[in-house]
């Protein structure tokens, strides 16, 4: 059936009520839905308005804690664990200690003679200058687990070194200490190994300062116990060897021996008591070295 009202037998009233609409009326009621519709604000309208609400809102709630005096915002909490400086978590994060180099300090030496420390090293002994025309030093013991694992402290101890600091050029007689980083292989003395000794060594009653130090002080007791430093020499043979493979002008048997209250002419001098405990400690098998120089070296 077609939507459209059937036309009928003539041209009266129709029948029925509904029926009796006329363009005009139809005219005013959609006039009157337009008008409405006119009245009402669109929904994209609705939505713009309610932004720029929450936008003025936000400004004005930053410019409230801009002024001077104003309440602090409170913080937001993160409930993330926190990382401790040296844990595997924090290392993760891209966390690094800024005053240590793998556990040493930054201080007493650069990042350039960290790295020339042997990847197989796991035993340390830092010798850290007063300054690079100074005598006075102080030595440490490191030690760590595993090669390119952190170091870790054991002992600490003053020193003394050359009586004109150091050197990265050393000359026979100069007074200098050499400054780098030099393996430890022998060791010897004039008395008996202490117990637990691992490293080679040799005792010897040669091993007898002659003479008076630098500063006219007594050199007795000074060679008791020796380490001899690998700078100049040959490894695997009594610190006394007096062979120098770079030459003499180099000068050579650098060691460590007893301090004797005084400078050096070029070795470094611990204490009695940090001798005994470094031969007590050194062990080939965890490839020994020492790096000696003024802080920062």
């Amino acid at each position: 059936m077609s939507k459209h009202r059937r036309a009928g037998s003539g041209s009266g009233p129709a029948s029925s009520p509904r029926a009796a609409r006329t363009p005009e009326r139809g005219g005013r009621r959609a006039a009157r839905r337009r008008s409405a519709s006119a009245g009402r604000p669109s929904r994209a309208l609705v939505l713009v308005a309610t932004a720029g609400l929450l936008l003025f809102g936000a400004g004005w709630v930053h410019a409230l804690y801009e002024q001077p005096g104003a309440p602090v915002p409170p913080a937001r909490s993160d409930s993330r664990p926190k990382a401790h400086a040296g844990s595997p978590e924090h290392a993760a994060r891209g966390g690094r200690r800024p005053d240590a180099l793998q556990g040493l300090p930054a201080a007493a030496l650069s990042e350039a003679t960290r790295a020339r420390i042997p990847a197989e090293a796991r035993q340390l002994v830092l010798v850290t200058g007063k300054a690079k025309d100074s005598s006075e030093s102080t030595a440490a013991l490191y030690t760590r687990p595993a090669p390119g694992a952190d170091w870790v402290r054991a002992a600490q101890w003053p020193a003394r070194n050359g009586a004109k600091g150091w050197s990265t050029e050393r000359e026979y007689g100069d007074l200098t200490s050499p400054q780098g980083v030099f393996s430890l292989s022998d060791a010897g003395g004039l008395l008996s190994a202490p117990p637990g000794t691992k490293l080679p060594y040799d005792r010897d009653s040669a091993f007898v300062a002659t003479g008076r130090g630098v500063n006219g002080e007594s050199l007795e007791g000074s060679f008791d116990y020796v380490v001899a430093i690998d700078y100049n020499r040959r490894q695997g043979v009594s610190p006394l060897d007096p062979v120098m493979p770079d030459g003499e002008r180099r000068g050579g048997n650098i060691w460590l021996h007893v301090d004797h209250d005084g400078p050096s002419q070029g070795c470094v001098g611990l204490p009695k008591a940090a001798m005994r405990q470094l031969l007590q400690t050194l062990d080939p098998a965890a490839h020994p070295v020492i790096a000696m120089g003024p802080a920062g070296f």
